[in-house]
């Protein structure tokens, strides 16, 4: 019996770490699930569905705060994205 309880009670933390490391984000005005940390701009346009081609800024205090794409971005939760085709752009 004792394995069986040890068995739910690891289940249930991993099931607690896992939905503790989950976050929502908003991209393009729709709310995206991503995991909490250190991601890749590339991960998340991958999540936010935004096209390769496109430029992804992130809103700060009401600025937009442009990401390059091979830029990273610590995620915590509630960070707003907006991504737009990318503009000529000229020396």
């Amino acid at each position: 019996m004792t394995s069986h309880n040890s068995t739910l009670h690891d289940l249930h933390e991993e099931v607690e770490h896992q939905d503790s490391s989950i976050v929502t984000i908003t991209v393009d005005n729709k709310q995206r699930e991503i995991h909490r940390g250190y991601q890749s701009v590339a991960e998340i346009k991958q999540v936010g569905e935004v096209p390769a081609a496109f430029d992804l800024d992130e809103v700060v205090d009401s600025k937009l705060i442009p990401l390059p794409d091979d830029g990273f971005v610590t995620i915590k939760g509630g960070e707003v994205f907006l991504s737009h085709p990318k503009s000529g752009r000229s020396s």
